[in-house]
């Protein structure tokens, strides 16, 4: 019986985002480019809540982020606004900018063991509202920052 192998399926692509100094500023800046609304920022959620780590240890991580819909590729903004982080850490190393593109997975276990058999490691992971996300340091082999994110 042949074994089934793991891949990161490009299909549910399902995010690009950007770390950012300022959300409110930036996101007006895209609403004018784009003639949108410009969106709320939200908080994300605290350790209690979304459980966070970050180089596998808890961390008070969050940010402000808001939102862009865009076909059906959703833009997201970051800016971070506590704890150690790996959106702070970029902002800090490399400044604003392109920090992760996420894709829609199912049994983010195994795409994280798969992923860190590419060298691709783990760096931060959470629970949000109704899913979880994970980041891995594609920085090394693909120059950015990759997100999984699983809903229930």
């Amino acid at each position: 019986m042949k074994k089934a192998v793991c891949k990161l399926d490009p299909k549910p692509f399902a995010q690009i985002a950007f770390v950012v100094k300022n959300v409110a500023k930036t996101s007006k800046a895209y609403a004018e480019l784009f003639g949108l609304p410009v969106p709320k920022w939200q908080l994300t959620d605290g350790m209690d809540k979304a459980h966070t780590e970050y180089k596998g240890k808890p961390s008070k991580a969050k940010a402000k982020i808001s939102f862009f819909v865009i076909g059906n590729i959703m833009m997201e903004l970051i800016q971070p606004v506590g704890g150690p982080s790996t959106w702070k850490d970029h902002l800090d190393t490399r400044g604003e900018g392109l920090h992760h593109i996420a894709f829609m997975v199912k049994d983010m276990d195994a795409h994280i063991k798969f992923l860190k058999s590419k060298k691709v490691p783990l760096i931060q992971k959470g629970d949000f509202e109704g899913g979880r996300y994970a980041y891995l340091d594609g920085q090394k082999n693909l120059n950015v920052v990759l997100e999984l994110l699983e809903t229930f």
